[in-house]
């Protein structure tokens, strides 16, 4: 009978610093897969004790003291299964992402990952030493290499493994979602196998993390570089693949292979995913919004409604008198529709009094910015009071178009603890509203179908202040995405003054940007964690 190795993929949310709770997760899951399934080894994500990406924290001392306690605590505690884990090794004041195979309390493998990402998201080499040797393990017969996520974006660290001795690769991975990922990733692996010929097992996390979120989508592809299993995207889970050892070498047993989501249903995802994670692991007993009557706030009521239920969401509907009918009464429609908690409170005496206490000092002025502004800043004061007393985490509205050129109020409809549609362009919103409401009712049409206003004052459009969204989000995404410069995006058929016009604005509105919430990344490109434009810059774009 040829060797074979039964290896269970535990795709798992993980939280970062919480080590005795993965540690708990990963005892857990061990047992599962030895008991349920009978499976010999159990792989695990990257830095699956500290959870991922632990950033500045890896600096701190109590980290290192449970982290090392806790690696020690899994070899000892987890028998009849080998257990693969990531984690950070300290050495000194050297600090290395690695990983390593228990077998009844013995070390089996010992890797460190050899290429350290820095860029985008990423920034390893701040707090990693890079490895530099392959690491290969027997088990049942099976010579099995091990890579850590970017190790197998190069050839360098799989073909070592593959001259090392390996007749297959098991890569664990921190890998983030954004537009694309998944198919990416497969091809950057298929690339990989076609100059090896060995198969790969895939392990990713899921969960949010701040700003990220990770997708799982964990796979296996064989040596020729044919899918033979992939995860579902999103869900956390235990999933067994056999790897059968032949003369011809290690060839993977098929099994279930989920379809690739389309863009709105995986972007739809991440923004649940991460919003409910983001609430969850920070504890808050539920979540309220300011819900305007218009396509931003209604998307977020529903990614609130199905992160963490209808029963822990709370609408705040303030109007003004500049607050038309239909607004009100699709509000009202939306959280009766879905059955969330829903007020009116209006802010007339609220602006009227602010106002009045300003007049000594502002005197007889044209009514400017300034009076939206106070409008805004009235809700997002309601909305901090309601948050303060209840303890629920306030939601902000706010999309990527807007925080983009600034087309919001700073301390007004900005405030909030986390901001689901960050990095979802207006034209995005539209989208997800639509795919959204395939799954079921949710969003009122004529809020879909109206034309956006902020209803600041009279007769307000969204288009007054900016350009049409068609020709706006395209500029925003070569920009910002892209790093195209005025002369290149003007090539694509745009204006050049409307191209330095929305730039500019976009340079403008840093400092906006810099105090806006958190959210969920789903480009290439966010606002946060992979931008870092400055504040304070004397570039200027060029008009001619």
């Amino acid at each position: 009978m040829n060797p074979n190795v039964k290896v269970a993929l535990a795709q798992v949310d993980l939280a970062v610093g919480d080590v005795a709770g993965n540690v708990q997760k990963i005892v857990d899951y061990a047992a599962r897969a030895r008991d349920e399934m009978r499976a010999d080894l159990v792989v695990f994500p990257e830095l699956s004790v500290c959870g991922y990406p632990p950033e500045d924290l890896l600096l701190h001392a109590g980290l290192r003291h449970g982290v090392e306690k806790a690696v020690a605590e899994i070899r000892n505690r987890v028998f009849g299964i080998a257990v693969l884990i990531g984690f950070p090794e300290y050495k000194g004041d050297d600090i290395y992402n690695s990983c390593a195979v228990f077998n009844d309390g013995k070390v089996l493998a010992h890797y460190r990952k050899q290429l350290l990402p820095n860029y985008s998201v990423f920034d390893e080499e701040r707090y990693f030493k890079r490895g530099k040797e392959a690491a290969v393990f027997a088990l049942n017969g099976v010579r099995i290499g091990l890579n850590i996520c970017e190790d197998v974006w190069s050839r360098g660290p799989l073909a070592s493994s593959r001259s090392a001795g390996a007749e297959c690769i098991i890569a664990i991975n921190g890998s983030p979602y954004e537009l694309g990922a998944q198919s990416n990733r497969e091809s950057q692996l298929r690339q990989r196998i076609s100059e090896t010929q060995i198969p790969v097992v895939y392990v990713n996390m899921v969960g949010g993390q701040d700003e990220l979120v990770f997708d799982g989508g964990s796979f296996v592809m064989d040596a020729n570089g044919e899918i033979c299993f992939r995860a579902p995207a999103f869900d956390e889970g235990l999933h067994a693949i056999t790897l059968r050892a032949s003369a011809s070498g290690v060839i993977p047993e098929s099994g279930s292979c989920e379809a690739d989501l389309g863009v709105e249903a995986s972007v739809y995802k991440a923004l649940v995913t991460g919003t409910s994670d983001y609430i969850r692991k920070h504890g808050f007993p539920g979540v309220v919004l300011g819900l305007s009557g218009g396509i931003d706030s209604a998307l977020v009521a529903a990614i609130a409604c199905d992160a963490v239920g209808a029963d822990r969401v709370r609408a705040v509907m303030m109007p003004f008198r500049y607050t038309s009918d239909m607004s009100q009464e699709d509000a009202a429609k939306q959280s009766r529709t879905m059955g969330f908690g829903y007020d009116v409170i209006p802010i007339g005496p609220m602006y009227e009094a602010t106002i009045a206490q300003l007049a000594p000092v502002l005197g007889e002025r044209e009514p400017d910015a300034t009076e939206e502004n106070i409008q805004a800043r009235c809700r997002g004061l309601l909305l901090m009071a309601i948050s303060n007393k209840t303890g629920r985490m306030l939601l902000s509205t706010g999309n990527k178009s807007e925080m983009a050129v600034g087309y919001a109020t700073l301390y007004g409809d900005m405030a909030g603890g986390f901001a689901p549609i960050k990095d979802c362009s207006k034209t995005m919103v539209y989208r997800l509203a639509r795919y959204r409401n395939s799954l079921g009712d949710a969003i009122p049409e004529r809020v879909i179908t109206r034309e956006p206003s902020a209803e600041l004052r009279p007769d307000q459009k969204d288009s007054d202040s900016l350009p049409d969204y068609a020709i706006l989000d395209p500029i925003l995404e070569a920009f910002i995405e892209e790093d195209l410069s005025v002369a290149e995006i003007t090539r694509r058929g745009f204006d050049r003054d409307t191209v330095v016009r929305v730039l500019e604005m976009v340079k403008r509105n840093e400092y906006k940007r810099r105090q806006a919430p958190p959210g969920v990344r789903i480009s290439g490109r966010a606002f946060g964690r992979d931008w870092r434009y400055p504040i304070t810059s004397g570039y200027r774009f060029p008009r001619t």
